[in-house]
């Protein structure tokens, strides 16, 4: 009889189960909505919250864990679904396989949350693991996820928050200060939610919600910054050179062409920018006449010329560059080469050759650049330049400032998103590229082939912008900044000594407290 009714009950827990998991796998797709191209912070905070009260309210920590992996099985899913376009339409990968890779990279991802949600319930009970473990936990699984096997941190949760009251907390924390912030909020609404008939705790954690928010804003009104030099004149050159044609047999004709007509200005530019790989062929390469006329145009129109090219050196050996030339002709060529590599599309990892070669991407395995290289010194300011995906990882970013006497004034990114067409790939890398400009308070100049190229001021706000998939060159006249915020200085750890003190706080309150039944 006990045991009949014990698999009764158990049968009984199994439709709440699945349903937590769906609610879960719901709230994660909405979490996805809360990016670029939309801005919803608030709506962030209220899904992580409900997924907290999930994991709350989960019997087990594997209960908790799977929650956690299904709201990221929805999160990342739906948010990164645009990788299936670079696989099989620019790929071309057979589509079966591009969505079972894109789907596999999702799962993977969603493990992230499945960690915080597991560790956060063990080490914590009752409102210590709503309040600190579950956002702590959280914002450390986010953390773990942009380092770990070189680091994917996409759609961290702190860039849904880069136009709200919380990114104040960027030139102090970072990204991942920012999504600390937010699953506070998100702990303390949960914690709300809880308690909903005690109104003293219902006052307290309104009020707490409440700072970390005002805070935020004030924050928000600090100049980290303060113009440095004489305005300069830029103009970014987007290309649009869609990316079946660009590495094609007349794609070197067409980049010639196009960037021959969009480098010229009705007005004189100080600084001209064109994007990754605006030449898909490795410099040595290039006709004897086009890099002479590179260099002429340069000294010729007295403006300072930045643009992406591979450099062979030595033989079989690609890195992704950026080349600086000066007007004066007795200055050498500054020199940047890619850091931070794209697994897949940039590396191979060991025993993917067969996966990579079904993509057939050019020049799918490159060399790594110097861990430091000294901003570029172009147009009377110091350029410190990124190519593409390496403005994801802030950490990587502020390691320009490593001589302080030769700290950057102008961030420079420069992109090809052409794999990913109009997906919410290109919203999103620009949304990421904002808030590097608000942890470092600098300017972000962005010059891409197929969008977004846009400039971006010290306070993460964009000034000017093209078109997607738009042929066109952006002209504005923009100031070089000086100054240094906390970020900078101290990177990710006084976020992370924040997230772990926070975590040993909720663990050192369920040891001194016997544990409730659940």
């Amino acid at each position: 009889m006990a045991r009949a009714a014990g698999s009764a009950a158990a049968r009984g827990q199994w439709p709440r189960g699945r349903l937590a998991l769906l609610a879960a796998a719901a709230l994660g797709v909405v979490n996805a909505q809360c990016f670029a191209p939309t801005a919803r912070p608030l709506l962030q905070c209220i899904a992580v919250a409900l997924l907290f009260l999930l994991v709350d309210g989960a019997a087990t920590p594997r209960a908790a864990a799977l929650r956690g992996w299904a709201f990221g099985a929805g999160w990342f899913g739906n948010g990164v679904s645009w990788l299936y376009i670079s696989m099989h339409v620019y790929g071309p990968m057979p589509g079966w396989m591009a969505a079972t890779a894109t789907a596999a990279l999702a799962a993977f991802l969603a493990l992230f949350p499945a960690l915080a949600a597991g560790a956060a319930w063990r080490c914590a009970t009752g409102p210590a693991r709503r309040l600190l473990a579950l956002p702590a936990a959280w914002a450390l699984s986010e953390w773990l996820r942009g380092v770990l096997l070189t680091g994917f941190p996409w759609l961290a949760g702190g860039y849904a928050h880069v136009d709200g009251a919380l990114a104040g907390y960027a030139p102090l924390l970072g990204v991942y200060g920012v999504t600390l912030a937010a699953a506070l909020v998100s702990g303390a609404a949960a914690a709300a939610c809880a308690a909903r008939r005690a109104p003293r705790a219902l006052i307290v954690l309104g009020a707490g919600a409440a700072l970390l928010l005002a805070a935020g804003a004030g924050l928000r009104r600090v100049a980290w910054s303060e113009p440095s030099g004489a305005p300069l004149t830029v103009r970014l050159v987007q290309g649009n050179i869609p990316q079946d044609d660009k590495f094609g047999t007349s794609g070197l004709q067409r980049a010639v062409d196009a960037y021959g007509r969009l480098m010229q200005g009705s007005s004189h530019a100080d600084l001209v920018a064109l994007p990754e790989s605006a030449f898909p062929i490795p410099i040595g390469d290039l006709p004897d006449g086009l890099q002479r006329a590179l260099a002429d145009f340069a000294i010729d129109n007295h403006s300072a010329l930045v643009f992406g090219i591979f450099i062979e050196e030595p033989r079989d050996h690609y890195y992704n560059s950026a080349l600086g030339f000066s007007p004066e002709r007795d200055q050498p060529v500054q020199r940047y080469s890619k850091l931070h590599l794209v697994p897949f599309g940039e590396f191979i990892p060991y025993g993917f050759h067969w996966f990579v070669d079904l993509m057939r991407i050019p020049i799918g395995d490159q060399e790594r650049g110097a861990a430091y290289q000294p901003p570029m010194h172009l147009a009377g300011q110091r350029v410190a330049v990124n190519i593409c995906y390496e403005d994801l990882f802030g950490a990587e970013i502020i390691a320009a400032w490593r001589n302080p006497a030769d700290a950057p004034t102008l961030l420079l990114n420069l992109s090809n998103l052409a794999w990913f067409a109009d997906s919410r790939a290109l919203p999103q890398h620009l949304q990421i590229a904002r808030m590097r400009a608000l942890e470092t308070a600098r300017p972000m100049l962005r010059a891409t082939n197929t969008g977004v190229t846009a400039i971006i001021d010290p306070r993460g706000a964009v000034v000017a912008q093209l078109a997607p998939l738009t042929a066109g060159s952006l002209e504005r006249e923009v100031r070089g900044y000086a100054g240094t915020t906390p970020y900078v200085r101290v990177g990710n750890g006084a976020f992370l000594a924040l997230a772990a003190a926070l975590l040993a706080g909720a663990a050192g309150l369920r040891r001194r407290r016997p544990r409730q039944p659940h």
